[in-house]
């Protein structure tokens, strides 16, 4: 008999439809684009999982849900689409509060769904299964926007009130509660509500500001571009707005890659270093465009501009948060860096000056932070195509690595979370982006203590079939902490980990392992990964990288 067959002669339990409010859920979302959700099956969130096959969603079932909402992350930076958590009710829920954490402060799309108590069970305390005092309310303290709906029709309702937060906002992640009685029962949305809300023109900015910004840029000797995350809205409109200004550009580690950074005018993404900051606060007019400009990518410094300041947010309330705006320019960064090309008209800007000491300063300066992590990152700039995707941490391997030392010329090609500064997100967020973009390799360069902290999700790479390869660069324990308790005199604690056979553990939950001899070894080592596909462990004790010769 077949599982359809067997399906047809089971009868519901009571209370529970077929077509029922979590099918119009699950509608909607597919309606939006949504081809792939992550989660993990539960007792009570089945009605939403009984569609997805129908409707042609890819389920990923990761071993933990805070895996589940890194790997919808990642997913959603190479699509474009918020990512989508299915969590069961209770600790199901609360297990995904630290990727909700990381969406928030990150400024990332994402959609958790869960199941509730039934109506009329609120606060009850009778011990039911998952019973939490006030899942709504806990959620709301860490996301956008939290709700707990009372209808079918109501929940349809909220995922289009996400979307329109994500395309004309500042996006963040957003929770929809489904009372068990509700999410199982009969359908209540009408057809025309399930349809998608057709995209509008995004927000432009008011037009005696712009004009005001084009005669400060028309003027400037000394133009710098500022690129954070909300830039990359802007697409190739970025590039074409410093090539206009002959404007160099720096970026933060959430802007990486808003403009190629092979390209004459970009400095990198190395915001946080001293000389960076020194070249931004001399230029005479700095264009800031959707930064938050806050101590996480600045390294605990603040920028202090001799000039003119122009800032560009898609909120307000930013403008003046951390840098004063000398001109404000409120407004998505797809409509406004348009605008001011518009309004710069044939502005023909003098050439830009040569930046190439200036890269060389800042290549050194990067360096001299950790020779041994620099020098790991350069075998892996080496060794991957390029247009791999490097998946990152809250990692010394990332920060003092492959952040500096391994280029990008698109976009979300670094996955990172550097003011959320999670530990945990490298691996899963990996995995997403590897479903989400399936034509880029996807390389994971993360620290031991990282790995550890998601190491379960392999099984979720293996199960996926995905080719995917994870350096795990080991030193020992937590090597930032460690020296974090140095330089307070405190003899270090807690900060030097057992490690396990890696090359082991990567076999056993079904990939393949190696472990590194020698440093030189690195690059050949992902290149053959690469080549060789599935889930490739490389494990690199970073004591090899301390004792070579370094450049």
């Amino acid at each position: 008999m077949s599982n359809q067959e067997t399906a047809a002669t089971i009868e519901l339990p009571e209370g529970v439809v077929a077509n029922n409010a979590g099918l119009d859920v699950m509608t909607v979302l597919r309606n939006y684009g949504i081809d792939t959700i992550f989660g993990i099956p539960g007792t009570h969130n089945l009605e939403f999982y009984r569609h997805l096959a129908p409707l042609g969603i890819r389920p990923v079932t990761s071993r933990h849900e805070q895996g589940a909402g890194y790997g919808a992350d990642g997913w959603a930076q190479q699509t474009g689409l918020p990512g989508v958590v299915i969590t069961t009710s209770g600790p199901g829920l609360l297990n995904a509060l630290s990727a909700a954490g990381t969406a928030y402060c990150e400024s990332r799309p994402l959609i958790i769904l869960s199941p509730g108590v039934p109506v009329g069970e609120e606060f009850a305390d009778i011990g039911s299964l998952h019973e939490t005092k006030d899942a709504t309310g806990a959620v709301g303290a860490i996301v956008e926007w939290s709700r707990r709906v009372h209808s079918g029709a109501e929940a349809v309702q909220a995922v289009h009130d996400a979307f329109e937060l994500f395309r004309y906002s500042r996006p963040r992640p957003i929770h929809i509660e489904i009372p068990l009685n509700i999410l199982e029962g009969p359908s209540d949305a009408p057809a025309q509500l399930l349809e998608a809300v057709a995209p509008r023109t995004p927000q432009a900015a008011n037009p005696e500001a712009i004009a005001r910004a084009a005669a400060a840029l028309r003027t400037a000797t000394r133009p710098v571009i500022l690129a954070g995350g909300g830039s990359l809205r802007a697409g190739s409109d970025v590039l074409a707005l410093a090539e206009a200004l002959q404007a160099p550009v720096v970026t933060t580690l959430n802007g990486k890659g808003s403009i190629p950074e092979s390209h004459p005018l970009s400095l990198g993404s190395d915001i946080r270093l001293d000389v960076a900051q020194k070249f931004c606060e001399q230029a005479d007019v700095l264009l800031v465009l959707g930064s938050k400009v806050g101590e996480a990518e600045l390294w605990f410094n603040e920028l202090k501009p001799t000039g003119t300041v122009v800032r560009v947010d898609i909120l307000e309330t930013q403008l003046n948060k951390n840098l004063a705006a000398g001109i404000g320019l409120v407004g998505d960064s797809a409509a406004v860096v348009p605008q001011l090309i518009a309004a710069l008209g044939d502005h023909r800007a003098p050439a830009a000056p040569d930046l190439a000491a200036l890269r060389d300063r800042m290549r050194d300066d990067a360096r001299a932070l950790s020779p041994a992590f620099a020098a790991l990152a350069e075998q892996v700039a080496i060794a991957v195509p390029a247009n791999t995707i490097i998946g990152g941490d809250s990692s010394q391997a990332t920060y003092l690595g492959t952040a500096s030392f391994v280029p990008q010329d698109t976009p979300h090609s670094l996955l990172y979370t550097p003011a959320y500064a999670t530990l945990g997100y490298g691996l899963p967020a990996s995995i997403g982006a590897r479903i989400g973009a399936p034509e880029r390799p996807v390389v994971c360069v993360i620290g031991d203590g990282a790995l550890m902290f998601a190491i379960q999700e392999l099984a979720t790479a293996v199960e996926q079939r995905l080719d995917l390869v994870v350096v795990c660069a080991d030193n020992g324990g937590y090597g930032e902490i460690k020296q974090n308790e140095l330089d307070r005199a405190i003899t270090p604690v807690g900060v030097d980990l057992v490690q396990p056979d890696w090359a082991a553990l990567a076999t056993a939950f079904g990939g393949n392992g190696t472990k590194l001899a020698d440093a030189d070894e690195l690059a050949p080592a992902i290149r053959a990964a690469l080549a060789a596909g599935g889930v490739q462990l490389i494990h690199v004790p970073m004591a090899l990288f301390n004792q070579a010769p370094l450049n």
